[in-house]
């Protein structure tokens, strides 16, 4: 048994490495999405003054790295990094729980966008109740929003 793997996309191998490596930084938004269940939440738009703004419009904290201002990017999130707590910066809407046990996969409605986070299995939640969210910033990976090139790999 091996200790790397590869992805491929329609035949091409687009990245190579340890599954953690892989998951942690994964080299595009098709990787993103092939690896982890539930796959990496995506959400599009851009930093402005050192704030995440959504296409939708919505502003979230950001860690203020080195991101062009005003250039279209792609927020990239695992659901394991969103944290449902109160008092929270971003407020969402519970559209679905799936109860798996020894977690609750739970996505959530802001504006336009779905989200998935996974939760304790004994947080309580109802469908349609609002909740509010963060994450930590430094766990977002930015994508080139045409391109959907991870930033750290882009040449």
């Amino acid at each position: 048994m091996g200790d790397k793997i590869g992805v491929l996309n329609n035949g091409q191998l687009v990245q190579t490495g340890t599954p953690h490596e892989i998951y942690a930084n994964p080299v595009d938004t098709f990787v993103a999405r092939a690896v982890g269940s539930p796959p990496m939440n995506l959400i599009n738009g851009q930093v402005e003054q050192g704030t995440a703004v959504t296409a939708a419009g919505q502003r979230l904290p950001f860690d203020g790295r080195d991101a062009a201002a005003g250039r279209s990017l792609t927020f990239g999130i695992r659901p394991e990094d969103l944290y449902l707590e109160g008092g929270a910066p971003v407020p969402a809407r519970v559209h679905d729980i799936e109860n798996h046990g020894v977690e609750k996969i739970v996505t959530l409605s802001m504006g336009d966008s779905l989200l998935r986070a996974t939760v304790p299995t004994q947080t309580s939640l109802k469908i349609d109740e609002e909740v509010r969210f963060s994450r930590h910033p430094e766990k977002v990976v930015l994508f080139d929003g045409k391109s959907g090139i991870n930033l750290r790999h882009a040449g």
